[in-house]
């Protein structure tokens, strides 16, 4: 019986990066780039007809960049001590309000998502100019000790707002608003390119430590209209939150999304408002508040999900000074 002749075994080039890939040039990798796909693991949980419509590159192409950058990546596996350690370094951002603060135990928390929603007048916003003055305070103060990236979507940021919140806390109102980076989304995709360049400014020495997104899904919910254009919109929302999980998870930034909300004309008993984005956004987002008015002018905020939080509600005004407790 013939022994089979062993093939030589050919050693495979390490590839740490997308440039490294076999079959991608300067024109394909700016291709890649565009469409937001700008290390091994984006290209390692992409499907080849994500590549393919990114690139135009060939099916066989496309299958064989994936599995190379699959090969080469260094998946490892945490101890769920080392989780808690991480979770040590989360900061809370304080709201202003003790009882709000309570709702999410301890205040707005780094490292996560907060998706906040309700209808038009809720205080959405006017939470978001909040935590983005206190975000800059001392850690010891209930802030962040950090700066704020501010992408605006509908028009809603005023830095007028900024000093009003600003000087009852004592703050230098021209080094607040300097810490703030306020960008202003035309588009979706104007939108998802600003959210993807917030890795060059944090890379680059920025101490980013919350960014807000108000609101998230205005673009989304203009451009894609009708039941024909459900998935499209669907994948390129949950595409721009895996950016701003990202974000959270590697550099310790609270992102905090607003989001809009519309009625549930077969829903009988309850409130009807449900917000924008479906399931796709709601499993992205660590924490889910949903917003609604009072008596007598105060706001609700009422705990919708949390991993580790309990379902509850808290009582809180919006002043010219922030938020207050009832």
């Amino acid at each position: 019986m013939e022994q089979e002749l062993e093939k030589p075994k050919t050693k495979m080039k390490k590839v740490k990066s997308i440039e490294d890939l076999p079959g991608i040039g300067p024109a394909t990798l700016e291709k890649l780039a565009n469409a937001g796909f700008n290390d091994l693991m984006s290209i390692a949980v992409a499907t080849p007809g994500e590549i393919i419509g990114a690139t135009e590159v060939s099916e066989a192409t496309a299958k064989k960049v994936i599995a190379v950058a699959r090969a080469n990546m260094e998946l490892n596996f945490e101890s769920g001590e080392a989780l808690l350690q991480k979770r040590m370094q989360a900061i809370k951002i304080t709201s202003g309000s003790k009882d709000v603060d309570a709702l999410l135990g301890g205040g707005f928390e780094t490292g996560s998502i907060t998706e906040v929603y309700g209808q038009f007048g809720s205080g959405k916003s006017q939470i978001a100019h909040v935590l983005a003055v206190r975000a800059q305070l001392p850690l010891e103060e209930g802030g962040a000790n950090g700066s704020v990236i501010f992408i605006d979507t509908e028009g809603t940021f005023r830095p007028e707002r900024i000093i009003q919140i600003a000087e009852p806390l004592k703050m230098d109102c021209t080094e607040v608003l300097k810490k703030i980076k306020v960008a202003r989304a035309y588009t979706s995709d104007h939108q998802m390119l600003l959210a993807d360049k917030i890795k060059d400014l944090i890379e680059n020495g920025d101490n980013v430590r919350l960014v807000i997104v108000d609101s998230l899904t205005s673009h989304f919910r203009a451009e894609f209209i009708g039941r024909g254009t459900l998935a499209e919109r669907q994948q390129k929302i949950n595409k721009h939150m895996h950016t701003l999980m990202r974000l959270a998870d590697k550099h310790n930034v609270l992102i905090y999304v607003t989001n809009q909300v519309m009625s549930k004309p077969d829903m009988f008993f309850g409130d009807p408002t449900t917000a924008i984005g479906g399931h796709i956004v709601g499993h992205n987002s660590t924490y889910r508040i949903y917003l609604r008015r009072g008596k007598k002018g105060s706001r609700v905020a009422k705990m919708v999900d949390a991993p580790n939080l309990p379902e509850n509600e808290a009582g809180f005004f919006i002043k010219e000074e922030g938020v207050t407790d009832v």
